[in-house]
């Protein structure tokens, strides 16, 4: 007969995982238990499983150690199910080492490229609202700078400088032209909110509505 004790009506064996969640309970231990660490483990290995299907540039913006980029593109070959399952369970192992941030960001992507047409066409709305509005005011410009930091400031004022000189009319009446300083813009802008957020799952959505012409 096992060896162990009853709790509320529970026969709980020595040794057990039920034993050592309620040693831990009594302890007042925050760690996880054997069956949540392998809950957490099976998912990491699902996470890992979903980013091989992952595209390429989505991929590439999460800047994976390279470890687990090699790891992902040999289960990519692997048409053998016993070779392929010991290189998920490496993969799982992989996914482990990763922050929360990193882990969030790889989440995201992933339901980016669910979204799949509709996540491409709202990019590029919110590409052209960012770069109209920050050529329009300085304001726009600052909210940028506040939510995107690691942007490249300097280059980015000297487009927007060129982009306003290339709109103003040669002649009364003429209309704005559009340089290569604009399109350049559009394509910094567009780069910059296809990497995953920081802090959030949602695109960032500039405030500012001026008009262009507007006094």
């Amino acid at each position: 007969m096992k060896k162990g004790y009853f709790v509320r009506g529970e026969f709980v064996a020595q040794g057990s995982e039920r034993d050592e969640e309620l040693k831990r309970e009594l302890k007042g231990s925050e760690s996880p238990s054997r069956t949540e660490l392998k809950l957490q483990s099976a998912a990491l290995q699902d996470l890992g499983e979903q980013l091989i299907k992952l595209r390429q540039d989505l991929r590439d913006a999460l800047h994976l150690p390279d470890a687990l980029l090699d790891a992902l593109d040999q289960a990519q070959k692997l048409d053998n199910f016993e070779a392929r399952r010991r290189q998920m369970q490496f993969i799982g192992k992989l996914m482990r080492k990763l922050d929360p941030h990193t882990l969030a960001h790889a989440r995201q992507a992933l339901d980016m490229q669910a979204m799949g047409p509709a996540a491409d066409t709202l990019l590029l709305h919110q590409a052209e609202q960012w770069r109209e509005r920050m050529i329009d005011n300085d304001e726009s410009l600052a909210q940028w700078i506040d939510q995107f930091p690691g942007t490249d400031i300097q280059h980015l004022r000297t487009l927007l400088r060129q982009a306003r000189k290339d709109a103003m009319p040669g002649k009364p009446g003429a209309a704005s032209r559009h340089g290569r300083s604009y399109r350049e813009i559009f394509q910094l802008i567009r780069d910059t909110l296809s990497q995953p957020a920081p802090n959030s799952a949602a695109l960032p959505e500039p405030v500012y509505q001026t008009q262009r012409g507007a006094s």
